[in-house]
């Protein structure tokens, strides 16, 4: 496989790679290469059948920190802590228009459109909606794009694609949720900036950061 692993962050247990835009998380038989096989090849290569453990998951078009577990103790510990909300992200998106305020946060109902593989965001409750909320800020603006840090404080089905298209302010090039500006194939403006969890090995709080992705909108 001529992709290269660009591993940010790795122990005995568990390991965090910065994911490119454009590559599926998990294994596909229809496509190749997934981070699944990369990383897999990669522990391959020192171990007789390793052990990985897909600890969450990041979009096809969306690149950053993303963490696997190399023992099922660490996959458990580190499950635990997203389902009690205590790993921390942060992201950052190229936004095609300006919120009305600078910072501020974001707080809706989202439905998941499974025909459709999508978002729908509605303002009131509903039977099969969940509550979505993010907090963001405007860092910097050019050439009419603006760089903003975006926190979610849920974890819902594109849930930052969905909230911002939803006030009129799209992730440059996803087209799917209203983006006009220069779609690319199979990646956004948007990238797991930053993640803090606690270190399945000794408890220690860590963070992890993946450097800004290659891609023309970022430089």
């Amino acid at each position: 496989m001529q992709q290269e692993l660009d591993i940010i962050y790795e122990s005995k247990h568990w390991l965090a790679i910065n994911k490119p835009s454009g590559m599926i998380v998990e294994r596909n038989p229809f496509e190749q290469p997934t981070v699944e096989d990369l990383v897999g090849e990669y522990l391959e290569a020192t171990q007789k059948r390793p052990y990985l453990g897909i600890v969450h998951r990041l979009d096809r078009v969306t690149s950053g920190v993303l963490l696997l577990a190399k023992r099922k103790s660490a996959l458990r510990h580190l499950n635990q802590q997203f389902a009690d909300r205590s790993v921390q992200k942060t992201y950052l998106a190229i936004l095609a228009k300006a919120p009305a305020n600078r910072s501020g946060t974001l707080e809706h109902w989202l439905e998941k459109d499974q025909k459709n593989k999508m978002a729908r965001i509605f303002a009131q409750a509903g039977e099969k909606r969940q509550r979505a909320i993010l907090r963001y800020e405007v860092l910097q603006e050019k050439g009419g794009l603006f760089l903003t840090k975006v926190v979610p404080e849920t974890g819902r089905f594109h849930q930052i694609r969905a909230q911002f298209a939803a006030i009129g302010c799209p992730i440059v090039g996803d087209e799917k949720y209203g983006s006009t500006v220069d779609p690319a194939h199979r990646y956004i403006a948007l990238h797991a900036h930053r993640l803090s969890c606690f270190n399945p090995e000794n408890d220690q709080q860590v963070e992890i950061f993946a450097p800004m992705p290659p891609e023309k909108w970022w430089l």
